[in-house]
């Protein structure tokens, strides 16, 4: 979710349009049920978690790191580094608020934040470094995680809050490995966002490559996990039932088809073959990074369509929209039919956004972050002729 760049001229509007996509999609996965009911004991997953699920929180990773490369190029690296940092901090501390909603959403903002901490020394990387980083914590992270979960503290599905902070070890290990939203893999989202941030996004080319590339490594990502799961054997290797921690005992095609929650059974290393949302698997993030890729592609290439202008203009404030529907999922106020309260949701954020627009300024909630980083660098610049002046005395 971006809440670093200024409102006007300079933003690119296809990643906005493709931030608004993925905050819709989002919601979906928060509104609708997982599955539907079929009227026999083999449920099917939901329209709504088939398409959207995994692909949607994947897509704001990737297009965060488009915006902290596209923020902070003009900074001097001392100054980016700075920015990312209290924007972090700023980010996480409203990531912690939410979680005292009763939402029933795990609130993705406080990994978001860590994401943002850990990516500091890559804001000057060169691109191959961004795509080796990106590589590594796609693949060897799930693998370490699989080998070493079992020794570290219980996770669950709660949302991180400020009573986790006594708990410093713990809370870093569900926000690192254990948790919804494992960090230290989801960093290449952000890598790969931040490679791509080096290309000219306003190119037309540029675009066709993200989408045609990117549907292909998710063709790809998703054709290699059927193939081990399937014709060699792998899915009779998996346990069913399976046992998710803080989830329980569940049939095991309920999982496979509509989700994990951030992260595998360890009972067996077959489980990094799945692809299925948030099992932070090889696969998973592989699948998920191309959907992502092909989201922006494809969002760049239509930015300049009229009727995708409400939708830019939601994605360039997602964090306020996306801090404002956890609070309103935790109400009553909402229709009861998940459709009516989707449509309804999400009519009102597009027709908010587009007023709010009108006006050129930055969301209240990526105002409330940006507090922080602009009295920086006002002090910053306010002290330097000070410092000069005494130099030359």
């Amino acid at each position: 979710m971006d809440d670093s760049s200024q409102p006007g001229s300079g933003r690119i509007t296809g990643v906005d349009l493709a931030r608004g996509v993925a905050l819709i999609g989002m919601v979906a996965t928060h509104v609708y049920p997982a599955f539907t009911d079929t009227g026999s004991d083999d449920p099917a997953v939901s329209p709504a978690f088939t398409l959207a699920a995994g692909r949607s929180s994947a897509a704001f990773a990737v297009l965060a790191g488009v915006a902290l490369v596209l923020s902070t190029r003009r900074r001097t690296a001392a100054e980016a580094r700075l920015s990312v940092f209290l924007r972090a901090l700023g980010v996480g501390v409203i990531g912690l608020a939410l979680a005292y909603a009763d939402s029933g959403i795990a609130v993705i903002l406080v990994y978001y934040a860590l994401l943002f901490v850990l990516a500091l020394p890559l804001l000057r990387a060169a691109v191959p470094v961004l795509v080796t980083v990106a590589v590594l914590a796609m693949t060897a992270v799930p693998a370490v995680s699989q080998a070493v979960r079992d020794d570290l503290p219980a996770s669950d599905l709660s949302s991180p809050r400020f009573d986790d902070l006594a708990e410093s070890g713990h809370l870093l290990a569900k926000l690192t490995i254990s948790g919804v939203y494992p960090a230290l893999a989801w960093l290449g989202y952000l890598c790969v966002g931040m490679a791509v941030a080096h290309a000219d996004l306003r190119s037309r080319a540029v675009a066709v490559r993200l989408f045609a590339g990117g549907l292909l490594l998710a063709a790809v990502a998703s054709g290699t996990s059927w193939l081990l799961l399937g014709p060699l054997g792998g899915s009779g290797e998996l346990g069913d039932p399976a046992v998710i921690s803080g989830v329980g005992s569940l049939p095991q095609g309920w999982f496979i088809d509509s989700g994990l929650y951030g992260t595998t059974p360890t009972d067996t290393a077959w489980w990094l073959a799945v692809d299925t949302p948030h099992s932070t698997t090889p696969f998973d993030l592989a699948h998920t990074t191309g959907t992502a890729l092909a989201l922006l592609g494809l969002a760049l290439l239509v930015a300049h369509v009229p009727l995708t202008r409400p939708i830019a203009a939601l994605g360039a404030m997602t964090l306020t929209f996306y801090a404002l529907h956890v609070v309103v999922m935790s109400t009553d106020v909402l229709p009861t039919d998940p459709t009516r309260a989707y449509v309804l949701q999400i009519m009102v954020a597009l027709a908010a956004a587009t007023l709010w627009r009108t006006t050129g300024r930055r969301g209240p909630a990526e105002a409330a972050v940006s507090v922080l980083p602009r009295a920086a660098h006002l002090l910053r610049h306010t002290q330097q002729p000070t410092v000069a002046a005494g130099r030359g005395i």
